[in-house]
């Protein structure tokens, strides 16, 4: 409850939003009220649109809080680790909102240890195989009073998943070989890619713990072109005129009805930034359309992937070069071997 009461105060008292992520207005709306209702989320879309920085950006907002120093960040009024309940004198912390957040990579390697915790064979000779001090708290329990984020939840392993039902559930996790439970007070962020192939299918019972929030590419071009200003390195002059001509090929990508796998916004940075190297070897002092054409195929073949009904007719490659063709005659460009630098 003390976590809800932190972000109703701080999205409706204080009028904090999420300032890092540009637009995506409405999965924020659904993000700030499923948080202020105690609602488990899932946000599911494409790579690269900003998922786990919307997810930081909720730890951010939290406030900075006093806790014992211990691993699992009790409160110092409402101690739920059993050193901490037995009274002994711990020495108390603050922690910043950042510091709450836990995160968690999605693996097909991911044990139901590394989220609940195991047995420390060096504790368990000095306290017995049995003793709960024994027991080393995994991600679950340090993210008490604090976040949990869960990055690519569906490439965890089955066994895994259903190892979050009850701390979902419950907010308490029962370990089984002491046969206690352990409360884990936290917000549960989720993020999962639908287009990756290589996953596990999340349960039913799994889902109906969550709320959801899709999310998309940015929606417009401007928003695309303030996220690549922003986030990208700068190093000599990236006219805007280039950088919309930039952008906007990537953008042009995502429209294709030949591509099953779509440029993420990680691609239009790295043409921004690729961009910028390449002119700078040519000793140039600012970018034009021809240093980003020199580098298109490089940054963006490999971050697209063509339909099974396209990949027989041409490679990534061709398909991005036949597009930077269709490109540059719908806008008027010079091409690299006609001599002209364009824009």
């Amino acid at each position: 409850m003390q976590l809800q009461e932190q972000l109703k105060k701080a999205f409706i008292d204080e009028e904090k939003g999420f300032d890092e992520i540009i637009g995506q207005d409405e999965v924020k709306q659904h993000l700030k009220s499923a948080l202020m209702a105690g609602r488990h989320m899932l946000i599911v879309g494409p790579p690269g649109i900003g998922k786990t920085t919307l997810a930081k950006n909720v730890a951010e907002i939290l406030p900075s809080i006093e806790v014992n120093d211990c691993p699992y960040h009790c409160s110092p009024k409402n101690p739920v680790c059993p050193e901490c309940k037995s009274g002994k004198a711990k020495k108390k912390k603050k922690i910043s909102g950042i510091e709450r957040f836990v995160r968690v990579q999605g693996s097909p390697d991911l044990t139901a240890e590394d989220l609940i915790g195991d047995i420390d064979p060096a504790k368990a000779i000095k306290f017995g195989p049995l003793s709960i001090e024994a027991f080393t708290p995994g991600k679950i329990f340090k993210a008490n009073n604090g976040l949990l984020f869960f990055d690519e939840l569906n490439r965890a392993p089955e066994k895994l998943q259903n190892a979050l039902l009850q701390a979902l559930q419950e907010r308490r996790v029962t370990i089984g070989s002491y046969d206690v439970d352990l409360e884990a007070n936290f917000i549960f962020i989720a993020t999962m890619n639908p287009e990756d192939a290589s996953t596990e299918t999340l349960s039913d019972v799994l889902l109906d713990r969550f709320d959801i929030a899709y999310m998309d590419y940015p929606e417009t071009q401007e928003n695309e072109e303030e996220i690549v200003e922003e986030k990208s390195q700068h190093f000599i002059t990236f006219p805007e005129e280039v950088r919309g001509l930039a952008v906007g090929f990537v953008r042009t990508l995502r429209e294709s009805d030949k591509l099953e796998k779509l440029p993420s916004v990680r691609a239009s940075i790295g043409l921004y930034e690729r961009a910028q190297t390449n002119a700078m070897l040519k000793r140039k002092d600012k970018v034009t359309w021809k240093d980003v054409e020199e580098v298109l195929v490089s940054v963006l073949s490999h971050r697209i992937k063509l339909k099974p009904s396209s990949q027989y007719l041409q490679t990534p490659q061709e398909f991005v070069t036949e597009k930077i063709r269709e490109f540059v005659e719908e806008h008027g460009l010079q091409t690299e071997a006609e001599g002209g630098e364009g824009p």
